[in-house]
């Protein structure tokens, strides 16, 4: 894109072959004696102070006339064109041409040299900030026509250079100290700039690098060309490879720029060669090929020998080239820009896939862009191209396509960015028609591409919103399986229509008065129709004036938007008044806004907020200070009013950016289909609340802030908190948290209206079907598969109970408004999870350490409680245990009525293991009876009601809740006969043997033993346990079953040994068994009544002799089982357990017998086994 000088063509020269620059042999009339300043070699002087900083210039000398017209030719001219135009150019004004056409501002060194500077408020932001305004601030060319001057956003800041040496930083962290820029004002602080020569429009000097510890100080030549105010090429010894100056070529050009008069100016070579006769000539070109004979002998006599030849190429041209005498006429005039390096740059940060701040640089580089666009430099498009065509080139597109995933939400924001800045390069105000043309075939290449991003953020793999499916959304359906493809360039290429010359649109942005609100007409055309399309063109046309530095004509234009929004929001209150009555019968409503302006991939309203906030911000700083993102203060803004002139000048633009944030915020949108879509929705909105709560408020906000919200909670259907809002709205939750703590100081009632019309979630509220829905208690929680897909519903979920959160914390100590908002939450809250933590919220706010409990706000707690208790009484939830645990806390703190409520109605709260092993048990507890002070009656309705619970729940879950019941029941005789009653009736049914022996040892605890021994009995019949489960976990019981039968007396024994017998073939267990029995007597339980024998009982006789054979049956079925599988490594083992059957064997009179048969028959049977045989004769005989 050629800078706005390039368009005026004010002569047309004959082509120039563009390969070299061709400079004709000047005629004698061209020259003149050298009597200027500075003719002798010496400095500049003369009237060459305009470029030096502030303070060093004379202020009271004019500038002369021969100045500025030489400036002026200086930036817009390109030399050869001067040449061409007059036959005779004397010295002087040549020296002042060549002389001004080097860069004067400091600014545009800094852009070439660094990443990110702060020029001006918002420069640089990744939403298309404005920065400084350019000199001339006139309304914008139509295409087509002369532009403003290209460089005179240098002239405007001439005087800003000192700012430059107290910058700090770089986007991407640091103090800045490493930057090219800053290095580089060291370097010349430092004096390392020596030697520095003009000759023509080239630059040559050298800078020493200072040693360090481990470094020696190292010389590098620097050149630099230069033409029409911009620096086309640069060289450097260091070899630098990066996208920017290197800090070398910054010393140099800083020197020239502040240090003019300290710098040798040469007219061009060829003016210099033209003035020798043929004998200085040829003493000149020996001198230089002697003192450079090594690198330019060759180059010499291959020259030589084509000006010697009358037929070579060389003679065939009239004149010679000079590097020293600037571009040609059709050479493009921008500043130098290594394109290498930017490809080269910008595919190692897509390759880091967003690791190591590469999506940091890739923003600092768009960033970069937007800089250059508003310094109406031509290297933003050109820019923005190469960084595309690397972009486009990505080779995870063509994976993701074929894979039929998303990119990541970084990669996402980077291409949204991308698609943004080509709108801003499209709508560029001041481009030639050509330019457009191109750009726009680019673009539509890329368009066409496969790989090419979709807008929406996925490749329609995703699935479809199921809503779609639904009869009531049939045309709704058809309507989004017909959408055309819409990539991230569409919106660009949508703007190829898009022109300035409308006359609508030059008497907005080239008046202010015209863009008053009471100057605004019913019968002018708006900007947009009434459903704000497309609200996203206009918007896109003021971020394109403010990024290419048009601000003025940016915040009229945006004026009249927001003037067109106020209209439109008059008009919609009048509709919606005629439909109220209908709309709130019918109870839904449509959404008239097919494109919500929140979440919008141009980001309408936040370009609005920051037109109208970047002209009320206090610029405290230096003017081009280089950033530093470490040390990010917040913004501070003053009232600006509207624009002087306007009959309605007592608006400010800062109230102005406040009504626009909170239009578009509280736009009623439908929720767009997708999963990237849906979190731009939450992350804009974000990012907007954000941005206002950097605003002070003060009364003029304040009542711009009620005002609106007055607006919007009687908006109807075109507002996100009116009466009536479409099933699938965004919520408003994030956003009405915002005008709730900003308006609660100011209008409470106000702020608590709004707040509880925004609690509500329609997409659930309607789509429960299910539980007795008419009490707010009952209401059941909605299963995941909710439709539509809204892949942000937990967020939005949590930011409904923060709002919640918000407003409790807010009302505490107001009864009445407790109640309304514990109302609000039950109705419209259905997440378990988030009302515990309401619940837990509003018991930390009643309960503060260091002062009274808030009554109310405590009962609040509780109720809270309560419902989720009854949400997830049916459905698992992980966090069941600690929910319980903490009612049972709340209702403690709350007193012994909610204790006693609780425990009265638990079956509609709790489950019966809950009720009895938390909730009860916990509420007869010393530690609760203590904390509550409580007297005796209480304490006895306290266990009066937990033995009632404590018997319910035994009779509805007997396997679960005996033991519980009864031990709870204790202190009651008769509860406590109920309770056992309860467990020996469920014994028979489907109580576990483990069950019923932990009910029967807790029995012998108590005192019971014939209890107990019944119990066992029960246990007994249920249990198996098979010849191998020698570690079986229910042996200790068993163990203790019969230990308890057989203190209690023989009888007892002789009823439970058939039992065993029956159950137990583990053969080491029965012989433990028998062993026991025989060691001591029966009957040493001590029970009233009975007498001990004292004898030892026999196990030849009854009942140890069942018990004894079928102890001596197991180990002979439990030794042929072993050896069906044996292998050697177990022998040893089993050797072992013959050894221990043995003893069991010997117990009768003739056991030597059956065990030898036993052996004999082992030997026979499994003669095979010679070595186990072996081992057996071995130990055995």
């Amino acid at each position: 894109m050629a800078e706005g000088g390039e368009r005026e063509e004010l002569l047309s020269p004959s082509p120039v072959s563009p390969a070299k620059r061709l400079c004709s042999w000047p005629s004698p009339q061209a020259h003149h004696p050298r009597g200027s300043p500075g003719a002798a070699g010496g400095g500049v002087g003369g009237v060459g102070g305009s470029c030096l900083p502030p303070g060093a210039r004379p202020h009271l000398q004019p500038e002369s006339l021969l100045d500025c017209a030489a400036k002026t030719v200086a930036e817009k001219w390109a030399y050869e064109r001067v040449e061409e135009r007059f036959e005779r150019i004397p010295e002087p004004v040549q020296r002042r041409i060549v002389y001004w056409s080097f860069p004067r501002n400091e600014r545009e060194i800094c852009m070439y040299s660094s990443f990110q500077y702060r020029g001006g408020p918002g420069a640089g932001a990744a939403s298309g900030a404005a920065g400084a305004s350019p000199a001339e601030e006139g309304p914008p060319p139509p295409p087509g026509a002369a532009a403003p001057a290209g460089s005179a956003p240098g002239a405007a800041v001439a005087g800003a250079s000192p700012g430059l040496g107290s910058g700090a930083g770089v986007a991407g962290g640091g103090s800045g100290e490493g930057l090219p820029f800053r290095r580089g004002i060291r370097l010349l602080d430092s004096g390392s700039v020596e030697n520095v020569l003009q000759v023509g429009f080239h630059l040559s000097g050298t800078v020493t690098e200072p040693a360090t510890t481990s470094e020696p100080a190292v010389t590098y030549k620097v050149a630099i060309s230069f033409d029409r105010c911009k620096i086309t090429s640069v060289t450097c010894g260091c070899g630098n490879k990066d996208i920017f100056y290197c800090a070398h070529v910054v010393a140099l050009s800083l020197y020239r720029i502040r240090r003019p008069d300290q710098v040798k100016l040469r007219l061009p070579i060829s003016e210099t060669l033209f003035q020798m006769n043929r004998d200085q000539l040829q003493k000149f070109i020996q001198y230089l090929i002697t003192a450079h004979h090594t690198e330019v002998l060759p180059t010499a006599q291959k020259l030589a020998d084509e000006i010697l030849s009358s037929n070579s190429e060389i003679n065939q041209v009239n004149g010679a080239p000079d590097p020293t005498a600037g571009a040609s006429i059709d050479d493009e005039n921008c500043w130098h820009l290594d394109e290498e390096q930017v490809k080269e740059q910008v595919k190692l940060f897509l390759s880091q896939g967003g690791y190591y701040g590469s999506g940091k640089q890739l923003n600092s580089m768009f960033a970069k862009v937007r800089e250059m666009l508003r310094m109406r430099d031509s290297n933003g498009a050109r820019m923005l191209t190469l960084i595309t065509e690397q972009f486009m080139a990505d080779p995870r597109l063509t994976l993701w396509r074929q894979q039929g995933t998303s990119m990541t939400d970084k990669c996402r924001q980077l291409w949204d960015e991308l698609g943004a800045l080509w709108v801003c390069i499209i709508l560029n105000p001041h481009c030639k028609l050509e330019e457009k043309s191109c750009w726009l075939q680019q673009l539509q290449k890329w368009n066409d591409l496969d790989v090419c991003p979709l807008e929406d953020g996925n490749y329609g793999h995703e699935l479809p919103n199921i809503t779609n499916a639904l009869p009531q959304n049939a045309s709704h359906s058809s309507d989004s399986l017909s959408r055309p493809r819409r990539t991230v360039f569409t919106r660009a290429i949508e703007g190829r229509e898009l022109h300035w010359q409308d006359s609508h649109l030059q008497r907005i942005i080239s008046s202010d008065v015209y863009t008053a609100p009471a100057c605004q007409r019913e019968s002018e055309r708006l900007l947009f129709n009434s459903q704000g399309q497309p609200l996203w063109l206009a918007c896109a046309r003021v971020d394109a004036l403010r990024s290419h530095g048009y601000p003025k004509e940016a915040l009229r234009l945006t004026v009249a938007i927001i003037n067109t929004l106020r209209l439109q929001q008059q008009r919609q209150l009048e509709i919606y008044k005629h439909q109220k009555k209908e709309l709130l019968q019918r109870g839904t409503t449509t959404i008239t806004n097919l494109e919500g302006w929140v979440g919008h991939p141009l980001d309408p309203i936040g370009c609005l907020f920051l037109t109208l906030t970047e002209a009320c911000r206090l610029n405290d700083d230096g003017y081009l200070e280089v950033s530093d993102m470490n040390e990010s203060r917040p913004p501070v803004y003053q009232h600006v009013p509207v624009a002087a002139g306007c009959p309605n000048s007592s608006e400010s633009y800062l109230s102005l950016a406040m009504e626009v944030a909170l239009m578009g915020m509280g736009q009623q949108r439908v929720m767009p289909e997708g999963l990237y879509a849906q979190d731009k929705v939450c992350r804009n909105e974000e990012q907007l609340l954000s941005r206002l709560q950097e605003l002070q408020l003060d009364d003029e906000l304040v009542q711009t802030l009620q005002k609106q919200c007055i607006l919007l909670l009687e908006g109807g259907p075109f507002s996100g908190l009116g009466e009536v809002i479409h099933r699938e709205s965004v919520p408003m939750h994030t956003f009405a948290k915002y005008l709730f703590s900003a308006l609660l100081p100011h209008d409470p009632d106000l702020s608590y209206k709004l707040a509880l019309r925004a609690m509500r979630l329609p997409v659930l509220e309607n789509s429960t079907s299910s539980g007795d829905t008419s009490h707010p208690h009952h209401m059941v929680s909605v299963v995941p598969s909710r439709y539509p897909r809204w892949f942000t519903l937990g967020h939005l979920e949590s930011q409904q109970c923060e709002l919640a959160s918000t407003m409790l914390t807010a009302a505490k100590g107001d009864t009445l408004r407790l109640r309304t908002i514990l109302e609000a939450i039950q109705k419209h809250i259905h997440s378990s999870s988030l009302i515990f933590k309401l619940a837990q919220d509003a018991f930390k706010i009643a309960t503060p350490t260091d002062s009274s409990t808030d009554g109310t706000l405590l009962n609040v707690a509780l109720e809270l409680g309560l419902q989720v208790m009854r949400m997830t009484l049916s459905t698992l939830n992980w966090r069941r245990r600690e929910m319980v645990r903490w009612l049972v806390t709340c209702a403690t703190e709350v007193g012994v009525r909610a204790l006693v409520s609780i425990l009265q109605s638990w079956y509609t709260l709790f489950t019966p293991t809950e009720a009895t092993s938390i909730v009860a048990a916990t509420a007869v507890s010393h530690t609760t009876i203590l904390r509550l002070s409580l007297d005796y009656p209480q304490r006895e309705e306290l266990a009066s009601c937990a033995r009632t619970l404590a018997l319910q729940c035994a009779m509805k879950d007997p396997q679960s809740c005996a033991l519980s019941a009864l031990t709870l029941c204790e202190k009651d005789h008769i509860a406590f006969e109920a309770a056992y009653q309860i467990a020996i009736d469920a014994a028979a049914g489907g109580m576990t043997h483990s069950q019923l022996f932990t009910i029967a040892r807790y029995m012998e605890l108590r005192g019971y033993p014939l209890r107990a021994f019944k119990l066992a009995s029960l246990a007994m019949s249920h249990l198996n346990l098979a010849y191998n489960q020698d570690t079986h976990p229910a042996i200790n019981d068993v163990l203790w079953a019969c230990a308890l039968s057989h203190s209690l007396g023989k009888n007892e024994l002789a009823a439970l040994i058939p039992l065993v017998v029956k159950s137990v073939h583990c053969a080491t267990v029965l012989s433990d068994i028998l062993r026991r029995c025989t060691v001591t007597a029966p009957g040493l339980a001590g029970i009233p009544g009975r007498r001990s024998s004292g004898k030892l009982m026999s196990t030849d006789k009854a009942p140890l002799r069942q018990l004894l054979d079928a102890t001596i049956n197991a180990y002979i079925n439990t030794t042929h089982s072993r050896l069906t599988h044996i292998s050697p490594r177990h022998y040893g083992e089993f050797i072992e357990f013959l050894s221990k059957a043995r003893e069991t064997f010997l117990l009768p009179q003739d056991g030597h017998l059956q065990f030898a048969q036993f052996i004999d028959n082992l030997k026979q049977i499994y003669k095979g086994k010679k070595k186990l045989m072996l081992l057996v004769r071995e130990r055995f005989g």
